[in-house]
């Protein structure tokens, strides 16, 4: 998934700010052009796991062209930030991992007491929900 960023240029005395037009509410900034497309990744990629975990479709990425008359944007740089879409996917899929006993005893008590599965205590934990 490529998604368009509008950057506001910065300046030595402020930063390069990011709006992320598909995703409202989604923006970053940097202190550099670089630190800012960065910093505007990582927003995405949190912004998307929040809709995730809220239930909420994810909107697909339109064309920059479809963005770049818009007047709040006149005078900003346009770039795109490529998002894999396998951090998103939430298809189960069987892995198998090696534990010493002694963890994995601890593991299998601790998900008893919170009432869940191996798995579903181990995603909680990934996911840092609180257990």
């Amino acid at each position: 998934m490529r998604y368009p960023i509008a950057i506001e240029p910065g300046n030595d005395a402020n930063a390069w700010g990011v709006v992320v037009p598909d995703l409202p509410g989604c923006f970053s900034a940097g202190d550099t052009l670089d630190e800012a497309i960065e910093q505007a990744r990582e927003a995405i990629v949190l912004h998307l796991y929040g809709l995730l975990d809220d239930g909420e479709d994810i909107p697909p990425p339109r064309p920059v062209s479809e963005h770049q008359g818009r007047p709040e944007f006149a005078g900003w740089i346009w770039a795109v930030v490529e998002i894999d879409p396998a951090m998103l996917d939430s298809q189960v899929e069987r892995v198998n991992i090696t534990l010493p006993r002694r963890v994995l005893s601890r593991l299998d008590r601790a998900a008893r007491a919170a009432g869940e599965t191996r798995s579903g205590y181990i995603a909680r934990l990934a996911l840092g929900e609180r257990v």
